[in-house]
């Protein structure tokens, strides 16, 4: 059996054309006639995906019209886990093989459908292949002349035309055909908010707020919590309730516009006790209007001197007449110190 083998490739090696190679791979192409798919040197030498990202979209490639090709459905398939195959749907969305759009049917419903493009960047230039430019004619040898129709200097030739440089092996990453609605199903989730908590909490507050759970039945019967869910959303109730919100309120806006079928009530009950917590009611002072600032004015004055009107808030002179006091009583001095030096 080993000998047939051998035999076989060695016939298979002899009709390789040109001379084998001493080092690296050797290819023996055997045609395919029936279960074959055409995958491209962009795709398979791509520099920046991986091998299993490479792997991933020949396996997508391959598969027919309308196979559900999802994280679970591809792991079901490959040896590959559900982490390596959503890192693997990222990268090919990064470059543009992999896209998901969200459609509307007739009968309204919204459906997500997943597209697959062999040829991204032939996509974005609007055309399943770019355009090839007509080859031009050659040049016909012009008829020889005889000796006497030759003429005296050769007519000057039209320059070829420049050579058209090879397109690059690989394209820049094609830019985004349509921004996403809504984050694809392999984007990570935010972490939720936690539940509300009283600030001050107190055993009234935990004993109306178990009483309130625990009466929820009374009112929607799919509300049936068991004990270790009352006592888990306990603070979400006690904090509404130190909120000055009246068990009614609370009570109405848990059990309100149920969903059906309801299969988690505790999550449900979280979320709104969560997402529609009030805020504190506000005091007295911060209902007041805030005062106005009061404007002090300063009041007339009439000068001892000159009766002339100037504000001032204690009566006196003017400042022209101040002034005019102060030079005279330097004057003043002055004259008095050159006296006592005489």
């Amino acid at each position: 059996m080993d000998t047939q083998q051998n035999t076989a490739l060695t016939r298979a090696l002899a009709e390789v054309p040109g001379p084998l190679p001493t080092s690296g791979v050797i290819h023996i192409a055997i045609p395919h006639t029936d279960r074959f798919t055409i995958v491209g040197n962009h795709l398979a030498q791509h520099p920046d995906l991986s091998c299993t990202a490479v792997g991933i979209a020949v396996r997508i490639q391959s598969l027919p019209q309308g196979v559900e090709v999802g994280i679970k459905a591809l792991a079901a398939r490959c040896r590959e886990g559900e982490k390596r195959v959503a890192a693997a749907l990222r990268e090919l969305e990064a470059f543009g093989y992999l896209q998901r759009i969200r459609d509307r049917l007739p009968s309204g419903r919204f459906i997500t459908r997943t597209v697959f493009c062999n040829q991204p960047t032939a996509l974005v230039r609007s055309g399943p292949t770019a355009p090839q430019q007509p080859a031009a004619p050659a040049p016909r040898p012009a008829p020889a002349e005889s000796p006497a129709q030759a003429p005296t200097s050769a007519p000057a030739q039209a320059p070829a035309p420049a050579p058209t440089p090879p397109p690059p092996l690989f394209a820049a990453p094609p830019a985004p055909l349509f921004v996403p609605l809504v984050p694809p199903p392999t984007a990570p989730k935010p972490p939720p908010a936690p539940l509300p908590r009283p600030d001050e909490p107190t055993p009234e507050l935990d004993r109306a707020a178990t009483a309130l759970l625990s009466d929820l039945r009374r009112h929607a019967p799919q509300l049936t919590l068991s004990e270790t869910d009352v006592r888990q959303l306990v603070p979400g109730v006690a904090a509404w309730l130190e909120r000055a919100t009246h068990p009614d309120t609370v009570r109405r806006t848990l059990t309100t516009d149920l969903p059906h079928p309801l299969r988690h009530p505790a999550k449900l009950l979280k979320h709104r006790l969560t997402a529609l917590l009030p805020p504190p009611l506000p005091g007295a002072h911060d209902l007041a209007a805030p005062a106005r600032p009061r404007i002090t004015v300063t009041p007339f004055q009439t000068c001892d001197d000159c009766d002339r009107a100037f504000r001032s808030p204690t009566p006196g002179h003017c400042r022209d007449c101040r002034e005019h006091r102060k030079h005279r009583k330097h004057r003043e001095h002055r004259s008095e110190d050159t006296r006592t030096a005489a």
